[in-house]
C-alpha cells in the first residue's frame, strides 16, 4: 500500500490541534496529517526547525495566524522540500509601529489576572460580529487559549515581535500558494491577503464569507472543503 503523503497543519498563537479538528478528519484519509504544537517556543525559526524535524523529505503544509508565519519560515528554510502550501489568516509584514503595545496590554492582564482575562479579551475581536454569542464556539476557543500556560503566552508573542519582514520570499516561490482568509477579520484582513497575492507567481485567494480570524473553526465545512479541493485536485 501506497503511504500517504505528509501534510503539517500549523496552528497560530495559543492554539493546538482544536484549531484544526475540522480540517484533520477531513483530511486524514489523504495524507498523513501533523499537527505540530508551538508550547515552549520564543522563535518562529525555532518553530519551523521544529517542524523540519519530523518532516520527510517532500511534505506539504498549511498554517493558520502564528503558524502562518511559520509557513513562510518553512518555504525559506527548505522550499525545495515543499509539494503544497497554503497560508490562512496570516501576513508577511514586519511590526506595526501600535503592535508592541496592542500585544503588552494582553501579557499585563496575562502577570496580573492569568490566561482566562486573556482569553475574555482576545477572543470576540478574533470571531465574526455574528458569532459573539456562539457560547460552544466561544468556549472552545477560551478551552484551547488555557491549555497553553502564560509562559507560553509570553514565548509565542516574543516569537510574533521579533518577525522579520517576510515579504521578499513572495516572489520567490514557485509553488502555487493557497491563501485564505475569513472576509471579516480584522486582524488579518482580506485586504492583506490581496496584497499578498499579486506579490506571488501562482496564487489562489479564498474569501470565506461570514468568518473572522478564527476561520477554520468558525466555518469549519467550507474551509474544509477549499483544503481538500487544494490538497486531492477533486474539484468534487
Amino acid at each position: 500500500m501506497t503511504e500517504k503523503p505528509v501534510l503539517f497543519l500549523l496552528p497560530g498563537l495559543m492554539c493546538d490541534e482544536a484549531v484544526w479538528i475540522d480540517q484533520q478528519k477531513t483530511l486524514s484519509p489523504y495524507a498523513n496529517v501533523i499537527i505540530p504544537v508551538f508550547r515552549g517556543f520564543d522563535s518562529l525559526t525555532d518553530m519551523a526547525a521544529y517542524v523540519l524535524e519530523q518532516a520527510p523529505q517532500r511534505f506539504s503544509v498549511a498554517g493558520h495566524s502564528m503558524g502562518g508565519r511559520v509557513a513562510w519560515e518553512l518555504m525559506e528554510m527548505a522550499g525545495n522540500r515543499i509539494d503544497k502550501f497554503a497560508v490562512l489568516d496570516s501576513g508577511v509584514h514586519p511590526i506595526k509601529a501600535d503592535e508592541p503595545q496592542k500585544r503588552q496590554i494582553l501579557l499585563d492582564k496575562a502577570t496580573e489576572q492569568g490566561l482566562q482575562a486573556v482569553a475574555d479579551a482576545w477572543t470576540l475581536p478574533m470571531v465574526h460580529p455574528s458569532r459573539h454569542q456562539d457560547k460552544k464556539l466561544i468556549e472552545e476557543i477560551h478551552a484551547m487559549i488555557l491549555r497553553n500556560s502564560v509562559d507560553d503566552f509570553f514565548g509565542q508573542v516574543k516569537a510574533l515581535l521579533e518577525r522579520k519582514d517576510q515579504t521578499g520570499i513572495l516572489a520567490r516561490i514557485e509553488q502555487e500558494v493557497l491563501l485564505i482568509a475569513g472576509d471579516g477579520d480584522s486582524w488579518s484582513p482580506p485586504q492583506q491577503h490581496h496584497q499578498m497575492a499579486e506579490q506571488l507567481k501562482r496564487c489562489r485567494l479564498e474569501i470565506v464569507p461570514d468568518a473572522g480570524h478564527m476561520v477554520t473553526m468558525e466555518k469549519p465545512e467550507e474551509v474544509s472543503k477549499i483544503l481538500l479541493q487544494w490538497f486531492t485536485g477533486n474539484e468534487n
